[in-house]
């Protein structure tokens, strides 16, 4: 669905290339009927010839008689060499099938012998009946994904090109079918929250099955889950006139329902679907274990996860039991003991003989000794003193002798690591063991392993709550949630809050939240009484080796939400492999997080404690700003060679700062693009960290080589916060060349949302700074930003003079991808200056400059302009091919809101060819990915969309259209507003 041109790999339709096997034979019958053999397409003969085929195919392996098969052909009006036909036709097949395939009985014929999957109805219809079991075990993802490779085995009209009434009678049940599946896939899809993408695909299978109400119902709700009530009403409106008209009647009593529960915003229609497991519940009984805590919150899952694991060590059956080890590890006040011994009450009746309970002091100076546990444990079960034996593994022997045949519960808390563990293991089956740790015991053998995170936020919110009361929170709530966050969801860290301000009557929970929204004064705050977070934090840095003290502390140092091992590297100053080796080694201790493979991450407070680590401990202060620099170098290395992949000829990167730590190198730009979406939020936050450094230039620079993050809509607003802050450093600092660089990126994002004004202050204030700086390169860019804002200003004559200076300048560096850049552009206005002719000419020079260059990412602008001028031109079939490549293009380099705005211009040609259903189609593709432009692209788009509709008689959901472009139109002052109001007005006197 995303439109853009692809080539396919060359394989018949209807069977992926994995299920071919060597001298097999395959038929295709959703589609033309076709066979292959080995990959190769088969002669099949007459249409006749192949309505035979078809008729024995669709039997499924039964006999068809010659005269069932004379009426599959001809119906009532057979010719008189009927019989001798079919002898011929099926003759002929036999030549052209394996042995054996076709074989004669009874009178008949029958198609016999093929492999499984062979016939592409039938892979179709295993894979729904697959589908249709994931769906009812609750596995909605899997059963899209079926339900989508079923969908996808058809290859145009069923039986294509085949005579005969069992042919049209095949065609019609098959269709039906085919669309029954599509049902059933996009209801899924609205299950699992893809409303958004469903509204394009609805609204196009809408206006090619006007009649059937279950596509109107799903296009109902899928508008009204996308935050769009009106129109999906409206389309309630269109269905109950066109019913009305059409047939005579209303719509069915689902469809009424489903307009009065819109019309009531019904919270349940926002609901989506989910599995869910129902868990059994036991009534526990204490032992030795610790009390639970009365305010036990949140953790379903992880109570649900280990409380199976206990069930499965208690079977009722000797033969349906194990002895179960469950490990819990985790950062060091995420509520490691605090829900094992929740989960121990839980279970406790499970285990009759018993629970043990030990604090292992494993994160301690002195870990408690596995042969004093082991006695401890001997006597709590029974055994006289005297009959202990000395040595562990005496000990160990004994306890697990003890236990067999018993059902006990052990609880080891706090571990230090498996050796300490190993011998306190029971070792029969209906026992079993629960264990935390701070480090992932992966060395434990047969261990079920749980890595605790921090709480959810409602589940924070909830825990802060019990502890606080009701009355304070809830008037409170915004500040509330504000503590929690500010706790980073660790549940010691939120008791130890709440416990605080529980104590202190006089408090608010906003004077709470100010305290501890300051980051240097965080730690100090969360301590009450023998708890504090630090201390916690501290048990565990005691225990690191001096090169893993060194990583954690200066790891702390970078402000992304995480980092790479590449960047980690950085700043470590070490090879990949060893950084690798101490960031695994910090995972283990819990104090670090691996986020995916290769990234890494601290928790909010241990962040701010290695920070801490780092002032107090670092012996060389200067050692923290070289490790920043490091990493800001590796960053700006990188995105200038990702910027030289994707814009070969751009003369920028020549242009930027000097780096002392290089880069990563990439081969091809899906890499260098997969590194720089996957490092946006990491590259931005070491941009802004710089700002308040001597190190603003290859900041301001970084965030110039890094633009390609505002076109694809992912990350324009993290980038837009980002370029502000460094716009006040650089004034700040007085650095004309930054400032002017830094206004230079801020213009772009304005551009990209369309706020025209306030690009056009900043592009004017980056040319002065630029021009007084003498930075050529920006004053070139800048000046084809301004270019771009005079043609959304509708001064086009300005405009062209800005393009033409910044195509000067571009000639003067020899920037040769600048200059076909802003050639593409000054197309534009030589279009909008009324030169179709020169403005098709113009673009036509960029495309080939841009072919010249290779990269094919730029070239996708130059496309985009000739298909404008071609569009004005009337020259609808090529201005399509040119959208077509612009969109693949975009697409392939991940720039989402070009793709939205390609959509849009391709529906503006559909919609001047008469073409109404596509321009609704792409229209809502549009939508669905944004535009270049913000809320005006959006208030042009919704336009064009009602007169779609309406020409598909659809009033009222056009209507409801022309009422949100109206909106927006209105709150930006734009001129289109009135030629909205004129569209409105004939259907309000309607």
């Amino acid at each position: 669905m995303d439109g853009g041109p692809r080539v396919p790999e060359q394989r018949r339709p209807g069977f992926p290339a994995e299920e071919e096997e060597s001298g097999a034979l395959r038929f295709g019958v959703l589609g033309p009927v076709r066979a292959w053999r080995d990959g190769e397409t088969l002669a099949t003969g007459s249409p006749q010839q192949r309505a035979l085929l078809a008729a024995l195919l669709l039997r499924e392996g039964r006999t068809a008689t010659a005269g069932e098969l004379i009426d599959a052909l001809w119906g009532e009006e057979p010719p008189s060499q009927a019989l001798a036909a079919v002898r011929t036709y099926a003759s002929r097949l036999r030549k052209v099938l394996d042995p054996g395939v076709l074989v004669s009985e009874s009178g008949g014929y029958a198609v016999r012998g093929l492999a499984e999957g062979a016939l592409d109805l039938a892979r179709a219809q295993d894979l729904a009946s697959a589908a249709e079991k994931a769906r009812s075990a609750g596995d909605l993802c899997h059963a899209r994904d079926l339900l989508r490779r079923a969908l996808d085995l058809w290859d145009g009209e069923v039986l294509a090109g085949v005579p005969g009434p069992y042919a049209q009678t095949q065609r019609v049940r098959l269709g039906e079918w085919r669309l029954q599946l599509l049902e059933t896939r996009l209801d899924m899809d609205l299950d699992q929250g893809c409303h958004a993408e469903a509204v394009s695909e609805l609204t196009a299978l809408t206006a090619a099955h006007p009649l059937r109400e279950r596509l109107r119902e799903l296009l109902m709700l899928a508008l009204y889950r996308s935050g769009r009530q009106a129109e999906a009403l409206a389309v309630y409106a269109d269905t109950r006139r066109l019913l009305a008209d059409e047939l005579g009647v209303d719509p069915r009593p689902g469809l009424q329902e489903l307009q009065q529960r819109i019309l009531q915003a019904d919270p349940a229609l926002a609901e989506l679907s989910a599995a869910t497991a129902e868990t059994a519940t036991a009534t526990l009984r204490p032992a030795q274990l610790p009390a639970t805590v009365s305010d036990f919150t949140g953790r379903a899952a992880f109570v649900r996860e280990l409380s199976d694991v206990l069930s499965a060590a208690s079977g009722e059956s000797a033969s349906g039991r194990v002895m179960a080890v469950s490990a819990l590890a985790g950062i060091g006040g995420v509520g490691k003991t605090t829900l094992a011994v929740h989960v121990a009450h839980r279970a406790r009746a499970a285990f009759p003989d018993g629970q043990l309970y030990v604090d292992l002091q494993g994160a301690g100076a002195r870990p408690a000794e596995p042969e004093t546990v082991l006695g401890s444990f001997l006597r709590a079960l029974g055994t006289a003193d005297s009959a202990i034996p000395d040595s562990l593994e005496e000990r160990a022997a004994l306890y697990r002798s003890v236990l067999d045949g018993r059902r006990v519960l052990v609880l080891l808390d706090n571990a230090r690591d498996a050796a300490q563990v190993r011998p306190l293991l029971p070792g029969t089956d209906g026992c079993a063991a629960l264990v935390t740790a701070r480090v992932r015991m992966v060395d434990l053998a047969g261990a079920h392993l749980v890595d605790l995170d921090v709480m959810a936020p409602e589940e924070a919110l909830a825990l802060f709550t019990k502890i606080v009361g009701e009355e304070r929170v809830a008037s409170e709530r915004q500040a509330a949630l504000d503590v929690v966050g500010a706790c980073g969801f660790l549940p010691l860290a939120i008791r130890i809050a709440a416990s605080r301000l529980a104590a202190r009557r006089t408090w608010t929970v906003s004077v709470l939240a100010a305290k501890l929204a300051d980051e240097r004064r965080r730690l100090d705050e969360l301590q009450a009484g023998d708890q504090a977070v630090e201390a916690t934090f501290e048990l565990g840095y005691g225990q690191l080796e001096p090169a893993q003290a060194r990583a954690f502390r200066l790891l702390g140092l970078a402000d992304g939400p995480d980092i790479s091992l590449a960047a980690a590297a950085a700043v470590l100053d070490l090879p990949a492999q060893d950084t690798e080796d101490l960031l695994e080694s910090l995972v283990d201790t819990s104090l670090l997080e691996s986020a995916a493979p290769g990234r890494y991450r601290f928790h909010d407070l241990v962040r701010l404690y290695a920070r801490a680590c780092a002032e107090r401990d670092e012996d060389r202060p200067s050692e923290r700003g070289a490790a920043l620099s490091r990493l800001l170098d590796f960053y700006l290395a990188t995105a200038a060679g990702v910027y030289a992949i994707e814009r070969p000829g751009d003369r920028l990167v020549e242009d930027l700062e000097p780096t002392r730590y290089p880069g990563l190198h990439f081969e091809d730009g899906s890499a260098a693009l997969d590194w720089l979406y996957s490092e946006a939020a990491a590259l931005l936050s070491s941009v802004r960290q710089a700002r308040n450094s001597d190190r603003l230039r290859p900041a301001v620079d970084l965030l110039w080589a890094a633009k390609d993050l505002i076109e694809s809509g992912a990350n324009s607003h993290q980038y837009e916060a980002t370029a502000r802050a460094m716009c006040e450093a650089t004034r700040t600092a007085g650095d004309t060349r930054a400032e002017g660089r830094a206004r230079t990126t801020l213009t772009n994002v304005l551009l990209v949302y369309g706020r025209i004004q306030q690009a056009e202050e900043e592009a004017r204030l980056a040319m002065e700074l630029a021009t007084s700086a003498k930075d050529a390169t920006a004053v070139s860019w800048v000046a084809n930003d301004r270019g771009l804002i005079c043609l959304h200003q509708g001064r086009h004559a300005d405009g062209k003079i800005f393009f033409e200076q910044a195509i000067q300048g571009h000639r003067a560096a020899d920037n040769r991808l600048g200059e076909a850049v802003t050639l593409a552009n000054l197309s534009r206005s030589y279009l909008a200056l009324g030169d179709v002719s020169k403005a098709v000419h113009i673009a036509q020079r960029s495309l080939a400059a841009h072919s010249q260059l290779g990269r094919p990412m730029r070239r996708a602008s130059a496309h985009f302009a000739l298909g404008l001028a071609l569009a004005k031109a009337n020259r609808h079939a090529e201005a399509l091919g040119q959208f077509s490549d612009a969109q693949g293009i975009f697409d392939d380099h991940r720039q989402r809101l070009w793709v939205g705005n390609t959509h849009f211009r391709i529906a503006e040609v559909h919609l001047a060819a008469g073409q109404f259903a596509p321009a609704a189609q792409h229209a809502e593709q549009a939508l669905a990915l944004g535009c270049v432009g913000g809320d005006r692209m959006r208030g042009n788009v919704v336009t064009l969309l009602g007169r779609a509709l309406a020409a598909l008689g659809q009033a009222g959901r056009a209507r409801a259209c022309w009422q949100e472009a109206l909106h927006l139109y209105e709150q930006s002052g734009a001129a289109e507003a009135s030629e909205v109001r004129a569209l409105i007005s004939p259907t309000s006197a309607a």
